[in-house]
């Protein structure tokens, strides 16, 4: 089994899930059980596939379906955002920050097994 808990991707990644269930205790009974179910369901499918690629020799497809993921959860966030489901912008601020970082080093991770490959 290949170790994960040194990954940059990794440890972000687990900090916005770990967000995500703080955050979405915030919000109203609505939104709680709809959008911050599907919020906390993604973010946690996130790790889960970069646990998955990092321990694969062949990253490469599980990386863009990491990206795919990465891309739904945005448009939840985005969602969240437009429907006020967060309490202040600041909190949609870092969530947003925190997973277009992912995003980039998702992206990186793809471009260096291309390299390899």
């Amino acid at each position: 089994m290949a170790r994960y808990e040194h990954l940059p991707i990794y440890k972000q990644a687990m900090d916005v899930a770990v967000h995500f269930e703080k955050v979405v205790a915030g919000f109203s009974r609505y939104h709680k059980y709809t959008l911050g179910t599907e919020l906390r369901n993604k973010s946690r499918e996130v790790v889960a596939l970069i646990v998955r690629a990092n321990g694969e020799r062949d990253k490469r497809p599980l990386l863009l379906e990491l990206r795919a993921c990465l891309d739904e959860l945005l448009i939840l966030v985005r969602l969240a955002k437009e429907v006020r489901a967060f309490k202040s912008f600041k909190a949609f601020q870092y969530v947003i920050e925190q997973v277009v970082s992912v995003c980039r080093q998702n992206e990186g991770w793809l471009k260096s097994t291309a390299k390899r490959g």
